[in-house]
């Protein structure tokens, strides 16, 4: 799309915004209700893009994409109506006789940019708390995503009119044209490379913005865990969608007494799970695309894997790999992995642990397996980060009771459910004075007496 019809239709839906259409809560509702009707019509074509693009077994698409997605609009369909309703606060004695409320409002044309790894989750979901806001939207996916790309368009021009929701395709000159476009509110899911620069853009025209980014996230697991369940519960987070989860453990820190234990238990999920041989599982995907690939393979250290290791350049594909031994010299270590390589490190105490982790940028997630009630404590209050699980991972963001977000280099703001709803709202705070009744305390001329009413009421 040229920049002109790109510009074209962010002027098309702010008109149709303020033509105040979607201020309606019922029209939200019945929108949410038609995609989430068509979603279910075209599931199979859903997870047949997702197989093309990424190789997701239909399971994990429903489980990951498809599933999530509807549980998502779901929610949203039943809570839709009580979010919008405005709340009554508390009036200071000062201002008697009032009425004080907040009233949720749209902030109007909105843009969604959305990622390769979960192309239709990370589209749907944010998509979903827009329109339940009152918004218009324009969906951004990535490039790197065709098939699912091509399905969601698909979906999204049987359901709505552009000048209310519209999806731009293309790579990165339809990015730069967007992103020089006016908009209300920018929801940004990706790099922290681009993420910067979606900030800085934004920041031409104050919009505001929700950056959802990634960084390196840490598992710590100390002697008292178990550990036979923290290797299963670490194998399926790591290795789902070989690594390519923004909230993957991208790295292990075990106490050093149990390493050894550690590994072993690793080395059999990973055989249970996914075979003696990986490559040949068909349930197994692969890596987005050769470059990618060829980035993730530079970041193993053969000397160093323990198991594993193995690709395939024809089909993109990583073995499960687990590295020892490693230290924050190696190249593993210098960037956010996004791939299926699991390095171990360990660690004796946990308060020099603590302050190493404390010294490195904010990861999105973070996970502790324990049994210690006081070591889950310590490190869930000491340590910066956007969400997390204690003894399991990556679940925490499946809840749409509670905002899934990150925080410092990994990202601001956050969404799924209510969160979501008020991510894409202004809240607007009112005071509705009475007539009848008029305090004469606050005009001229001041007197002694209005000036002693003013100190007994403001204090």
């Amino acid at each position: 799309m040229k920049k002109e019809e790109i510009q074209a239709l962010i002027e098309k839906q702010r008109l149709y915004y303020l033509s105040g259409e979607t201020l309606d809560v019922q029209y939200r509702i019945n929108a949410l209700k038609t995609l989430k009707t068509a979603i279910l019509k075209y599931e199979q074509e859903i997870e047949e893009a997702l197989k093309k693009d990424l190789g997701k077994s239909y399971f994990e698409s429903y489980m990951c994409e498809v599933g999530l997605s509807l549980s998502e609009i779901s929610y949203m369909i039943k809570h839709t109506r009580s979010f919008s309703k405005e709340k009554r606060v508390r009036t200071p004695l000062a201002q008697y006789v009032s009425r004080s409320y907040t009233k949720p409002s749209p902030y109007g044309v909105t843009l969604i940019m959305s990622p390769w790894n979960y192309p239709f989750m990370l589209t749907i979901e944010p998509l979903a708390d827009a329109l339940a806001a009152g918004n218009t939207v324009i969906l951004k996916p990535s490039a790197y995503s065709p098939n699912t790309t091509q399905i969601i368009k698909k979906i999204i021009d049987e359901c709505f009119d552009e000048k209310y929701v519209a999806l731009v395709s293309g790579g990165r000159a339809e990015n730069t044209s967007l992103l020089e476009g006016k908009f209300n509110k920018i929801f940004f899911t990706g790099s922290v490379s681009v993420g910067k620069e979606v900030m800085r853009k934004a920041s031409e025209h104050l919009t505001p913005v929700t950056l959802e980014l990634g960084g390196k996230s840490p598992c710590i697991i100390d002697s008292s865990a178990n550990i036979k369940l923290a290797a299963k519960r670490i194998v399926f987070g790591k290795f789902l969608n070989c690594g390519q989860t923004c909230v993957a453990p991208d790295y292990i820190y075990c106490e050093e007494s149990i390493k050894d234990e550690f590994l072993k238990e690793i080395k059999q999920q990973i055989k249970k799970q996914y075979g003696e041989d990986p490559l040949k599982n068909s349930d197994y995907g692969k890596i987005i695309n050769e470059k990618h690939f060829l980035r993730i393979v530079q970041l193993i250290n053969s000397d160093k894997v323990v198991y594993g290791g193995n690709t395939n350049k024809n089909t993109l594909q990583i073995e499960p790999t687990v590295m020892d031994h490693v230290t924050w010299d190696d190249a593993v270590m210098q960037e956010e992995i996004f791939g299926p390589i699991l390095p171990v490190l360990t660690y004796r105490n946990l308060d020099e642990l603590i302050m190493l982790l404390q010294s490195k940028e904010h990861p999105l997630a973070f996970y502790v397996f324990s049994s210690k009630k006081e070591t889950i404590k310590k490190l869930t209050t000491t340590c910066q980060f956007g969400g997390g699980c204690i003894n399991d991972t990556i679940i925490h963001l499946a809840n749409s009771q509670m905002g899934f977000g990150g925080v410092g280099a990994s990202g601001m703001g956050s969404y799924h459910g209510k969160i979501g709803f008020e991510t894409f709202s202004h809240r607007k705070s009112i005071v509705d004075k009475k007539t009848w009744l008029d305090l004469p305390m606050r005009y001229q001329p001041y007197t002694s007496l209005y000036e002693r009413m003013v100190r007994f009421f403001l204090k």
